[in-house]
C-alpha cells in the first residue's frame, strides 16, 4: 500500500520569526562567532537557568567535550556514564584521554542507577556524566549529594531533556555544568549547535579559552594552551533567540501530540515512561517499550515505515560497541541490555500540520493493534 504522507521521525520548527532574525543578523554583516543575536541567546539561555555564565559551541558533542575540559578532565581520570545514551557522551571522555565507566539505568525512569554509580566510583573517578535519556529528567538530589560526598564533578547532559523538571528543579541546573544540544531533531534548533551553562566562574573562564582557539582574553594573538574552534555563529543564535521567543508554544504543541500518543496507546501491551506528578517530561521523541520483544519492534518500524512514517530504535548500548568492549562496567548492565531491545521512538515535532498530525496517530494505532 502506498503511503498518503512521509511523516519524519522529527521536524524542524522555523517560523518567520527565524526568517527576521537571520535575515537582521546577515543584514548586519555580523555572520560568524561574534554579534548581538550570540549575546543575546547567550543571556537569556543562562537567565533561563539561573547560572551565572553561557557559551554557545558549535555542537552538543563540542558542548560536552569543553565540559569535560573545563572541569579539567584528563589521562588517568574515569568518568561514570551510562551505557544507554547517545555514543557521544563516551566519546567526549575519550577526547580528552580520560575512560569511561558505564553503569546500568533504572528500569522505571531509564536514567543512570545511582546505587550502581556509588559502586562504580574509584580512587581514578573525577566526574559523573548524567544523561537525562528521552525527555525524563534524572534523579539529580541523589547525584548531587553522591558527587559532593565524594568530591568529584557532576556533568549533566541534558541534549534530550531541556526544560524537564522532577520536584521542581529543572535540567541543567543542578551539575557543575551542563550540556546541550541544538541538533535538527531536538525541542530548539539552529540545525547544528550546542550550549554550555554553569555557575563556577573558574570553569566557565577555562571553558571561554579553549572554546576560541585558547586565545588570551587580553592579548589579541597570543595563545597560551592549545584550544578549540568551538564557538557558534551569530545566523546559527538568530534562530536560537527567536525559537526561545516562541518555547512555550512549541513545548505546548509536542505535549499535546504527547497526549495523543497515550491516549491511542492505551490499553496495549507496550511500556510508557514512568508518570509521576513531580515530574514534567520533555516532549522530545516520544519514546515506549515493545514488551514482546525485538522481533515484534522490528515488525511495527516496518510496517510504519510503509506507510511512510519514519521511527528510532532505542541507542546501541555503548559498551557493546567495538571500541568500548574493554571499558570497565559495573556488571553486566541488564536492564541496559533489555531496554535497548525494546525501545523505540516515535515521530514528535511542533510542526506537524494537524492533518499530519491526525494521519500520524491514525497509522501508529493500526499498527499496534493489528
Amino acid at each position: 500500500m502506498t503511503a498518503t504522507m512521509t511523516i519524519p521521525v522529527s521536524q524542524p520548527d522555523i517560523s518567520e520569526l527565524e526568517r527576521k532574525n537571520v535575515q537582521s543578523a546577515m543584514d548586519s554583516t555580523w555572520i560568524s562567532s561574534s554579534g548581538s543575536f550570540v549575546n543575546s541567546f547567550e543571556h537569556r539561555f543562562a537567565d533561563l537557568h539561573g547560572t551565572l555564565s553561557c557559551l554557545s559551541v558549535s555542537n552538543g558533542t563540542a558542548a560536552l567535550h569543553l565540559a569535560l575540559l573545563g572541569c579539567e578532565i584528563g589521562p588517568g581520570d574515569e568518568v561514570i556514564v551510562p551505557s544507554l545514551t547517545y555514543v557521544a557522551t563516551a566519546n567526549a571522555v575519550k577526547y580528552c584521554g580520560a575512560e569511561p565507566v558505564f553503569v546500568d539505568v533504572n528500569q522505571e525512569d531509564w536514567n543512570m542507577n545511582c546505587e550502581q554509580v556509588k559502586d562504580a566510583i574509584s580512587n581514578r573517578t573525577k566526574a559523573i556524566i548524567v544523561v537525562h535519556l528521552y525527555g525524563m529528567p534524572a534523579e539529580m538530589s541523589r547525584l548531587r549529594t553522591i558527587a559532593d560526598q565524594y568530591g568529584i564533578f557532576l556533568i549533566e547532559d541534558v541534549a534530550e531533556a531541556p526544560f524537564a523538571t522532577r520536584d521542581g528543579t529543572m535540567t541543567g541546573t543542578v551539575g557543575d555544568v551542563s550540556t546541550f544540544s541544538f541538533f535538527g531533531n531536538k525541542v530548539i534548533t539552529c540545525g547544528e549547535g550546542g550550549a554550555v551553562v554553569t555557575n563556577d566562574p573558574e570553569i566557565a573562564a577555562r571553558m571561554k579559552l579553549l572554546r576560541s582557539q585558547g586565545m588570551d582574553p587580553n592579548q589579541r594573538y597570543f595563545f597560551p594552551v592549545i584550544g578549540y574552534n568551538y564557538r557558534l555563529t551569530n545566523v546559527a543564535c538568530a534562530i536560537l533567540d527567536a525559537q526561545l521567543d516562541r518555547l512555550e508554544e512549541m513545548l505546548n504543541r509536542r505535549q499535546r501530540l504527547f497526549s495523543r500518543y497515550e491516549q491511542a496507546l492505551s490499553g496495549l501491551d507496550v511500556g510508557l515512561q514512568m508518570s509521576n506528578k513531580n515530574i514534567t517530561v520533555c516532549p522530545w521523541l516520544f519514546p515506549l517499550l515493545i514488551t514482546q520483544g525485538e522481533n515484534t519492534r522490528s515488525s511495527i518500524i516496518k510496517k510504519l515505515r510503509e506507510q511512510g512514517i519514519d521511527t528510532r530504535p532505542f541507542f546501541y548500548p555503548i559498551h557493546r560497541l567495538p571500541m568500548y568492549t574493554a571499558a570497565r562496567t559495573c556488571g553486566s548492565l541488564p536492564i541496559t541490555n533489555q531496554l535497548a531491545n525494546w525501545g523505540m521512538n516515535l515521530p514528535t515535532s511542533s510542526a506537524f500540520t494537524d492533518s499530519e498530525t491526525d494521519y500520524l496517530i491514525a497509522q501508529v494505532e493500526r499498527a499496534f493493534r493489528q
